[in-house]
This record gives C-alpha cells, structure tokens and sequence, in this order.
C-alpha cells in the first residue's frame, strides 16, 4: 500500500461535506487507511483564498490541520508564494532568484488550482488503499464528482522545495531591502 494524496472534486459544494462524512464511515470500516482528511474552499472573491472548511486527523494525534501536509499545501495555496506562482499577479516569478526553479516546484499547486477552481470546494485525503474501489465507488458513483491520486512522496518533495524557495525568495528580498 502506498500513500497517497487524494483530491475529490464535485459539481455543487454540499456533495464535499458529504464526501468528508461518508469517507470517515468507510475508514471506519478499514476501506482505507486514513490520516488525514480536509474539506478545503477556492474563495472566488478574486483573492484566491484557500481555507480548510473542515478537517480530521484520522492518526489521533490531534494534529491541527496546519501541522499536516494538507495544511501545508493550503498555506502554500494561500499564501505570499501563491503571488510567486504567478496565481493572481503575473510577473511576479521573475522576483525570485530562479523562474525557473519555481516553475518546477509547482506542479501539485498547479494541479491542484485547477482541480479546485474558484468558488469550488473539495475533499483532500491522505491515505493508503489496499483496494481504490470502495472510494471510487463512493465518489464517482454515488457523488458523481471527480477524484485523482498523486504520490504522497511526490506532493511532500514539492511542498519542501516550494518552501524552501519561498524562505530563500524572502531572505534576499530581506538582503535587498537592508541594502537600500
């Protein structure tokens, strides 16, 4: 079994706070192995805002969701790298020392902006499946919405790169800034 992330998207805002409470009935049953789980909302205010709307730490370790990789990638999402990314102002990569090394750290953000549009809402999960049928089922068949599997390994090497660029974006324009 390998851990995954997984997005769960729909077509009407209601069907993800079901999803988030028939996904805890099916770990209960040992559908799957949960750790955690987010209800997580695109503001469509022109802000870009991401926002945990609900959350479960399947591991009870009472983690909070900003203690998580969901929350990590929701700050990432929603946060000063989002402008890095090119999101809501474009041209602002080229304020970092590499476009190019941004660029790449982005892939799971990018994907995961378009999977979650503006004034969407979806269901994050991590977990690991011995069998996808069960989830599948509960999502396709019943809910009718859409879901997508990313390698947990993968999405956790692009939150650290982002942060990392982020942290050396923020040291130079800090070193700019104390040069002027």
């Amino acid at each position: 079994m390998e851990k995954r992330v997984i997005i769960m998207n729909f077509d009407v805002e209601s069907k993800a706070y079901e999803a988030f409470s028939k996904a805890k009935r099916l770990h209960l049953s040992k559908a799957f192995k949960g750790e955690q789980m987010a209800v997580v909302h695109h503001s469509n205010d022109g802000e870009h805002k991401f926002e945990i709307e609900d959350f479960l730490d399947f591991t009870g370790s009472n983690k909070s969701s900003a203690g998580g990789l969901i929350g990590m990638l929701v700050g990432i999402l929603g946060g000063p790298i989002g402008i890095l990314l090119g999101w809501f102002t474009g041209g602002m990569i080229g304020a970092t020392q590499d476009a190019k090394e941004v660029r790449q750290a982005t892939g799971v953000f990018e994907f995961l902006i378009d999977k979650i549009g503006e004034g969407d809402t979806a269901l994050l999960l991590i977990a690991e499946e011995e069998d996808n049928r069960p989830l599948n089922q509960l999502i396709m068949m019943e809910l009718g919405g859409e879901i997508t599997r990313l390698d947990y390994e993968e999405v956790e090497a692009d939150v650290k790169k982002t942060q990392e660029i982020a942290k050396s974006s923020q040291e130079a324009n800090e070193d700019d800034s104390k040069e002027e």
